[in-house]
């Protein structure tokens, strides 16, 4: 067995790479028997999402898992959040979820986390993990083919030389279904009573959202709740039929819209793969960015809970602070990225966190982020005002229209910054460094940062009720950046 010392898999907050070479049975055995290690872990729990190479990467991670000492538990076809739950619901010393999200169908990838749901990224147990990955051998070939499907990487390759049965480890290995349970807590964050009748359009995207739906569609029939869901997409089908599931893409949206509109539905809910965020489109269709689904949150929990703290990103940041300090909360900006977020959130003991990607994170979901709550809760805000999605948030993006983010590939990052400081200077601007540089003007601002995962320059502009300036001024941007 040949230890690879590069395991270009491992990245600033996840593990993700191109099946073959960069991940296989051989590496997913060996990040299993590392992430033991380095935690001293007991019990952990395991879980993956619909891809067809999914299960047996958690199968060989759970061998590694177990040869290092610690006991398995496999909550089966989940998504992120169900790893989450499971981690601070059964109380063990860490999950890992087999996933690789909205990546291309030959990619696959892992999310880990350490007792209490707290995350491991880069600066905090993640690269200590690769370090003893990469010295750590393991009992699968280290010369797995690419694969794209189910076929160069089976079931039978990933437990060829397991030790499931006959050997001490028998013992080690359970599997356990948590939907009950994690759908009930789920339904803490509504109050059932305050829902009037609403049709939602559901998309799955045949990702891993789908049999959650399908137990609160249950919860909600056994409590009287009048919601009907209209489901598209909804079978998992790890062949992804219709596309890998990212909403994001504009391309993307169409079924969703499309079904919205045909059935006269009152919103339009569209998952990525392991559902760790959603995104909502109006009764006309219409995708709504995700910044002002923070700012709709956030003046759901602080009607709840007058007072709280919001955590929020610097990406954009007029609407949430407006939205939040009118709704009488305490809006206090963190760094971009889940583990900053949560870090932050923990710090202040916030009852709520929003990402302008669509990443929402709860307090009483142990800080993590969820797809499942937001739609939860904006349904609920529909039921309670008497409004349609659009008259919640057609004010708000009227008040503060936004770019959205754009993306552009440079050479030089700190180059690129510079010059964009020097060129602005005579206006005397605001300036934050939080995340890559924040330029704030009397009628509008920017944010311009480096990519934590992907080598781009990411741009954000926002203005005070002032589309034409908005767009005037990503066009001055954008030529300095691609001068």
């Amino acid at each position: 067995m040949v230890t690879d010392s590069t395991l270009q898999c491992f990245k600033a907050y996840d593990i993700r790479g191109k099946l073959g070479d960069e991940l296989n049975p051989d590496v997913a055995y060996r990040i299993g028997h590392a992430y033991a290690k380095h935690l001293k872990a007991k019990k952990v729990v395991v879980g993956g999402d619909i891809r067809h190479t999914s299960e047996p990467l958690k199968l060989a991670l759970a061998q590694g898992l177990m040869n290092a000492g610690a006991e398995v538990v496999d909550i089966g076809m989940v998504g992120t959040e169900e790893i989450y739950f499971a981690s601070f619901y059964l109380d063990v010393d860490g999950g890992i979820e087999v996933t690789a999200s909205h990546n291309p169908m030959d990619y696959n990838g892992m999310k880990l986390i350490g007792r209490g749901a707290l995350p491991i990224s880069g600066d905090s147990g993640l690269n200590d993990i690769r370090e003893l990955a990469e010295h750590t051998q393991s009992p699968f070939t280290s010369s797995q083919p690419a694969a794209s499907n189910s076929a160069n990487m089976s079931e039978a390759s990933a437990t060829e030389n397991n030790v499931f049965s006959g050997t001490d480890n028998a013992h080690k290995y359970s599997q356990l279904s948590i939907l009950e349970p994690y759908v009930q807590h789920l339904m803490t964050y509504i109050d059932s009573n305050n829902f009037t009748p609403l049709k939602l359009v559901v998309n799955a995207g045949n990702g891993a959202a789908g049999h959650v739906i399908d137990a609160i569609e249950a919860q909600f029939k056994s409590a009287n709740v009048p919601v009907e869901f209209i489901k598209v997409h909804h079978k998992a089908d790890g062949d992804f039929p219709n596309g890998i599931p990212n909403p994001l893409l504009p391309e993307n949206r169409a079924a969703t819209a499309d079904a919205v509109i045909a059935n006269k539905a009152d919103m339009g809910i569209a998952w990525d793969g392991d559902f760790d965020r959603c995104f909502l489109f109006d009764e006309n269709g219409r995708f709504i960015e995700g910044y002002y689904i923070v700012g709709l949150l956030a003046e759901a929990f602080l009607l709840k809970s007058p007072g709280e703290k919001i955590i929020h990103d610097p990406r954009l940041t007029w609407n949430t602070i407006d939205q939040v300090e009118a709704a009488g909360g305490k809006p206090i900006q963190s760094k971009t990225g889940h583990a900053f977020i949560k870090e932050r959130m923990r710090l202040e003991n916030a009852v709520y966190g929003g990402e302008m990607s669509a990443h929402h994170y709860f307090r009483d979901f142990a800080y993590c982020d969820s797809g499942m709550i937001p739609w939860l809760l904006v349904a609920e805000l529909i039921s309670v005002a008497g409004k349609p999605l659009s008259e919640l948030v057609n004010e708000r993006m009227a008040k503060y229209p936004c770019s959205g983010e754009i993306n552009y590939r440079v050479a030089d990052v700190s180059a690129v910054l510079d010059k964009i400081l020097k060129h602005f200077a005579v206006e005397s601007p605001v300036i934050d460094r939080t995340d890559g540089i924040s330029l704030e003007f009397e009628q509008w601002r920017f944010n311009l940062r480096s990519s934590n995962t992907e080598p781009l320059l990411r741009l954000n502009v926002e203005t005070r009720a002032d589309e034409v300036l908005m767009k005037a001024k990503v066009a001055e941007i954008e030529q300095i950046i691609q001068s």
